[in-house]
């Protein structure tokens, strides 16, 4: 199984802009709120020193230089953008709905504009060598967006579904599900690097558990082919 380094790479820097517009607007929706926290921990930047984990980043690199038959994929997490529920004017738990949620939201909306984009091209500048991958690289771009929107539905800590089952939660219920925070970024490691590992090796990897990243993949080069009305326009550039 082969691994396509130029894909790999483009995967890494796609998701390392990525991930700095979605923790932004983590940010911009908490000072639009009233909680001037994350702009004085300079959060309301797109400096990639704000934002990254190592361990979000680590993800992302490993799952990025995945073979080709397993689907290289742009997926990890950032530093949890810090609110001050209390100073949020719409109330602490309706306010950490809000950011949480625009985090999902910011990351599809950016994948849908680049796949609109793609779908008024002229034809003429896939005949270009050098052009071919500026499209392959906005393809990658609207992957890894959509694929970090898909990702973060998972409810583990410090993903955005976390933040919204929290809030969402009766404050009984919620005090008991904060305890998983300990475990969440151990249990996303398990899930997307573990066990599909541990598959490889034990005749159990077209199980759908142990394919969570490739279905995450799938979703996402769907939503750009359903965008561009071009069947297979993702997958082939994609893969280029």
């Amino acid at each position: 199984m082969s691994i396509n380094v130029v894909l790999a790479l483009m995967i890494i820097v796609s998701f390392l802009g990525a991930l700095a517009l979605h923790e932004l607007s983590h940010a911009l929706m908490a000072s639009w709120l009233g909680d001037p926290t994350p702009r004085n921990e300079g959060r309301q930047s797109l400096s990639l020193r704000s934002h990254l984990d190592p361990v979000g980043l680590l993800l992302c690199v490993i799952l990025a230089f995945r073979p080709l038959l397993l689907g290289p994929v742009g997926l990890g997490w950032g530093k949890p953008v810090k609110v001050d529920p209390w100073k949020l004017r719409v109330g602490s738990n309706t306010g950490n709905l809000l950011v949480a949620l625009t985090g999902i939201l910011s990351s599809l909306l950016i994948g849908a504009l680049i796949a609109l984009v793609l779908r008024f091209l002229p034809l003429n500048l896939f005949a270009n060598v050098f052009l071919i991958r500026i499209i392959q690289l906005l393809v990658v771009f609207a992957s890894v967006n959509f694929s970090l929107a898909i990702f973060n539905i998972l409810p583990f800590y410090p993903l955005d579904m976390y933040q919204i089952v929290y809030a969402l939660l009766p404050p009984a219920k919620a005090v008991q599900f904060a305890k998983s925070a300990t475990y969440g970024p151990f249990i996303i490691l398990t899930l997307f690097f573990l066990l599909p590992f541990i598959a490889q090796f034990s005749g159990l990897a077209d199980f759908p558990l142990f394919r969570i990243p490739f279905y995450i993949l799938l979703g996402s080069l769907s939503l750009i082919e359903l965008i561009t009305g071009i069947p297979n326009f993702s997958t082939t550039l994609y893969f280029l």
